[in-house]
Formats: C-alpha cells, structure tokens, sequence
C-alpha cells in the first residue's frame, strides 16, 4: 500500500514537472510570436522586449538539464544553444527568418514534451 502511494507522488511530480516544462515552452513560442509582430511593425523596443523574454525561458530550460543525462541532455542543449543563436541574430539583424528557425525548434521540443505529458496521463 505504501509503495503504490509513493508511485502515485513520483508519477505526479514527473507530471508536474512536464507540464511546467510544456508551459515554458508555450510561453517561450508565444513570446516569438509577440517578437514576430513588433519586428513586422518597426517596433524595435517590442521586439527587443519579446526576444528577452524569450532568451530567458531557453537559458532556464538550458540550465535545468541534468548534464549527466548523457546524449539527450547534451542535444537539447546544442538545440537551445542554436535558439539563442537564432534569437541574437534576429535582435541584431530584425531578421524573421531568424525567429522562425527558433520557433520551429521550439514547436517541435514542445510537441515531444506534449506527448511525454499524454502518456503520463494514462
């Protein structure tokens, strides 16, 4: 009886925790949106607002990744390493291809988090 209500507490806290991480990524993939359509306007202050909110959610999750995960801590660190590349050249350049290379990385981490969050469900 003990063990399952431990597993129930570990099973929620990984749920908890996925979803914190999927609502980091929403947040973060909105925030380029916002970027997207300050850049569009002229509005460099927007713009550069947006693209600091969103610089600040991918360096949180950077740092959050538990390095001796192996392989897979070490590819979503170049991959957000490559986000904030993408996010400097589109502050420095008002470049919008820029920001669509780091919201297409960041729809796709946040469909495998979505999906890790369903399955944790059943």
């Amino acid at each position: 009886m003990q063990t399952a209500v431990l597993n129930q507490q570990t099973e929620m806290k990984v749920s908890d925790r996925i979803q914190i991480v999927t609502m980091l990524y929403d947040g973060a993939i909105n925030f380029i949106g916002k970027a997207k359509e300050k850049l569009e306007v002229g509005d460099s202050i927007g713009k550069t607002h947006f693209i600091k909110k969103t610089s600040a959610i991918v360096r949180e999750l950077a740092n959050s990744l538990n390095m001796e995960g192996g392989e897979i801590a070490i590819n979503l660190r170049n991959l957000y390493d490559f986000v904030l590349e993408s996010l400097i050249k589109a502050e420095i350049n008002n470049n919008v291809d820029a920001l669509n290379d780091a919201e297409k990385v960041m729809e796709i981490l946040r469909g495998s988090w979505k999906d890790m969050q369903a399955v944790n469900k059943i």
